[in-house]
């Protein structure tokens, strides 16, 4: 896998999500993610594990979308656990991650709630 310039704190993980997502860099997104991350996406399902996140992304990638980015949310951080949000642009309601301090320092997504929706 290729080497990818790693968070090192838990807000640059959306910062680096946004530019590697721009990029078309499914590889990319996914070395965000634990190995075996849950994302609830697409809606209403879940994808689980890096190899199945990057396959998603692979696919949604392909259409070449647009992603700006959005202004964190405060960071809540207890310990190797954080977790991130951002109100986001595109009215999904609000985005949520835990995110999990490596053992190098830096920080990678363990959850990840792209959307939350009144039902």
């Amino acid at each position: 896998m290729q080497e990818y310039e790693k968070a090192v704190s838990p807000e640059d993980i959306t910062r680096l999500f946004v530019e590697r997502s721009n990029a078309g860099d499914a590889d990319g997104v996914a070395a965000l993610y634990e190995k075996d991350a849950v994302l609830a996406y697409p809606p209403g399902s879940r994808t689980v594990g890096r190899d199945a996140i990057r396959d998603l992304w692979a696919q949604v990638l392909s259409g070449r979308p647009h992603f700006e980015p959005e202004e964190p949310l405060p960071t809540l951080i207890s310990g190797d656990i954080a977790l991130t949000s951002t109100p986001p642009r595109d009215g999904a309601g609000a985005r949520a991650q835990v995110v999990r301090r490596q053992p190098d320092g830096s920080w990678l997504r363990l959850l990840d709630q792209p959307e939350f929706v009144t039902p």
